[in-house]
């Protein structure tokens, strides 16, 4: 099967890797979202990975705490996950690197832009840890970021819920899903997508961005071959 996208950079949310379990890793869930990436570098396509950390930490709800401290603590919490997908893909037998904003070189390597680009074209997986390595932006805002500067075709984003709502469809049974988007009504509306400084940055670099539920593994594969799933927000 053909790819649809070359290039993609994927988004994994920290929960994501935690299964049922709602805090940590479960290591099972790890490989099977990895059995679904590996699907996608066998026939052909380049990924790249930014991973959240929110299965271990969240700067943003740590109360009285310094937020430069406690972001910084989050970008440490997402080398854990960074280091567990890698393990997963590489028990696969896919070729991986880790790069990490944050040197801390025995663990993995500092992220160099050329270097990742070369990775991508010589067929690894590179997984981006520790964000932009600067508190004050999520990890939604590492994924827009790393995705221009590779020159990602599309961003997936792999979320808990199945694509994007008018309101949180955990709250509001009658919540509507929408199937495509502007980048214009994402901002207008400030819909749950990525936060709006992600949003505008993929805005301003013409980089779509697919938001689909991880529930199924398989929809990795299904979203780079092209199959109709979640929501698509692009410029008109």
């Amino acid at each position: 099967m053909q790819p649809k996208y070359k290039r993609v950079l994927l988004k994994l949310s920290g929960e994501a890797l935690a299964g049922n379990n709602k805090f940590g890793l479960d290591y099972d869930t790890v490989y099977e979202i990895c059995k679904g990436i590996k699907k996608c570098v066998d026939v052909g396509a380049e990924i790249a990975i930014v991973v959240g950390g929110g299965n271990f930490w969240r700067g943003r709800s740590s109360g009285k705490m310094d937020r430069t401290r406690a972001d910084h603590m989050g970008m440490l919490a997402t080398v854990i996950n960074a280091l567990a997908l890698a393990d997963a893909l590489e028990q696969l037998g896919v070729v991986v690197r880790v790069q990490t904003a944050i040197s801390m070189q025995q663990v993995a390597e500092p992220y160099i832009r050329n270097r990742a680009v070369r990775h991508l074209e010589k067929g690894r997986v590179v997984i981006f840890g520790c964000g932009t390595g600067n508190p004050f932006f999520s990890t939604d805002t590492a994924s827009s970021l790393r995705a221009a500067e590779i020159d990602a075709d599309i961003i997936f984003k792999a979320t808990m819920v199945d694509g994007v709502y008018d309101s949180d469809p955990a709250k509001n049974k009658d919540a509507v899903k929408y199937d495509n988007l502007t980048f214009k009504e994402v901002l207008d509306k400030e819909l749950a997508v990525m936060d709006l400084t992600a949003a505008t940055m993929c805005k301003d670099n013409d980089i779509p961005i697919m938001v689909f539920s991880l529930s199924d593994p398989d929809n990795i594969y299904k979203a780079l071959i092209g199959e109709e799933i979640g929501t698509i927000v692009k410029e008109d």
